[in-house]
């Protein structure tokens, strides 16, 4: 098999174990059939912006630089939410601040190799929580826009951390014994009065299974910038990393828009 195309993040879905699929040029690869597989990436070296798809020389932040500065996917409010002002009716574009940020909004407590506070729209339930590799997951709050999600997660960066330790994750250093029901109710207590009335009564304890045969034990991430070909066993999948033997990995989303070519080679 080989399928050509310009990557993008993998998309994913929550079955029996996490289900992984890329898709290239319009063709959908099932990525976890080929885990204990050989597989090769090569990259020719073009780029074209994932927004505007111009062929550029270098991505800002996953972007062109027009895309960088014009985007409503790129503004500042992505990685803050608590600047948004979808709710005012104001961003860089309106509509898309309307269609994607005004709109209800999770915030919740997951466990990679430590207890994080997150934020993620409903419609993105569970993906976003595949993307960050956790395995086990508690809604904490759901709010009518992403400001309200936003000023609850600024409210708990004191007592907890917003972000995911990937190389942790990737070698499957869990945090266990964390009781997150009794989480949740700790740190809602530690809101403010304002706040509290957006917990959620939802207390279901998601649980997550990724496609991996065997973590490494130490991590060599890799860039297709310096490798251009990267052959070997794909060993597994978890977040947006593809773990290859030898202690390798790649992250799909740090490379998306870089054209590749995907080859596999059945043992």
């Amino acid at each position: 098999m080989k399928v050509s195309g310009n990557l993008k993040k993998m998309s994913a879905s929550l079955e029996h174990e996490v289900k992984y699929t890329l898709n290239l040029n319009g063709q959908a690869v099932e990525i976890n059939k080929l885990v204990g597989e050989q597989v090769r990436l090569s990259f020719d070296g073009q780029i074209n912006c994932p927004v505007c798809e111009k062929q550029v020389k270098k991505l800002y932040q996953g972007f062109c630089y027009d895309c960088f500065t014009d985007s409503p996917a790129a503004s500042d409010c992505i990685l803050k939410p608590e600047l948004c002002e979808a709710h005012l009716g104001k961003g860089r574009d309106v509509q898309w601040e309307e269609d994607h940020h005004n709109k209800p909004h999770y915030v919740y407590l997951a466990l990679t190799s430590a207890l994080k506070v997150g934020v993620t729209r409903d419609h993105q339930v569970p993906t976003r929580w595949i993307d960050q590799g956790a395995w086990r997951v508690i809604k904490l709050a759901k709010t009518p826009y992403r400001r309200l999600a936003g000023e609850i997660e600024v409210a708990l960066k004191q007592h907890l951390t917003d972000k995911t330790p990937w190389q942790a994750m990737l070698k499957n250093e869990t945090m266990d014994g964390v009781d997150l029901l009794a989480e949740k109710r700790r740190v809602s207590a530690l809101l403010p009065e304002n706040l509290k009335q957006y917990i959620t009564d939802e207390d279901e304890l998601w649980q997550l299974h990724y496609p991996v045969f065997s973590y490494p034990e130490k991590i060599k991430s890799l860039k297709l910038d310096k490798e251009p070909i990267i052959e070997g066993t794909l060993m597994g999948v978890r977040g947006q990393y593809l773990i290859f033997d030898e202690n390798r990995v790649v992250n799909v989303r740090s490379h998306e828009g870089y054209l590749i070519n995907l080859e596999h080679f059945p043992n």
